[in-house]
């Protein structure tokens, strides 16, 4: 993750997930918040899951071999609900995902995924399920997420989507992340606080 590059069109295949109220403990087991360090989380997305799909004799998404590599995913409503572990975002990220479209996201979720880079933009319930029929028709085909245009693209079809407009514009100017910004500010908050007469005296640390 670099905090210092413009987020300004995301592109590449595409995962669409149907179902709404997809929540954090699905998409990345209480079992692995243990974890000291994020790196290792990508392999554990959706373990539940997709253990569950391979015991009925299904793929799920995150291991059907056309989406190896997919960089975009297509959800329904409410994604991200449920408990505020920032494993989830996290463990997306990991995994290779850098943008995700639905019609509604657990707010927690979302300014979690902000963080990190992971622009969140929402669609209409119509388009939420015309783009996922898309991708499903043809796995392979190019999906973009455009936060300039504010456009999802997938495969010559194109829908609007919505993401708060402070938000998108930290993306593209690349200061999405605010961590960042205030650790670049230490220095110059010493600074001040050494000329401020009723700080006279304190050690700035």
């Amino acid at each position: 993750m670099d905090s210092t590059q413009p987020i300004v069109t995301i592109s590449g295949t595409a995962i669409a997930m149907d179902g709404d109220d997809i929540d954090t403990d699905r998409i990345i087991p209480a079992r692995h918040l243990k974890s000291l360090t994020f790196d290792a989380l990508g392999k554990f997305v959706f373990e539940g899951d997709r253990e569950n799909a391979k015991a009925a004799g299904q793929v799920h998404p995150f291991d059907a071999p056309e989406h190896s590599g997919a960089s975009v995913l297509v959800a329904g409503e409410n994604f991200g609900c449920g408990s505020s572990r920032e494993h989830a975002p996290q463990a997306l990220y990991r995994w290779g995902v850098r943008a995700i479209a639905a019609v509604t996201f657990g707010e927690i979720f979302r300014g979690n995924s902000a963080t990190i880079g992971l622009p969140c933009v929402l669609l209409t319930p119509k388009a939420a399920a015309e783009s996922r029929a898309a991708i499903a028709a043809n796995p392979v085909a190019e999906v973009t997420v455009d936060l300039e245009a504010k456009r999802l693209r997938v495969d010559g079809r194109s829908w609007p989507v919505e993401i708060n407009e402070s938000l998108r514009r930290r993306f593209v100017s690349g200061s999405w992340d605010s961590l960042s910004t205030l650790a670049e500010g230490t220095q110059a908050a010493a600074d001040l606080s050494r000329r401020l007469p009723y700080l006279k005296g304190w050690q700035a640390a």
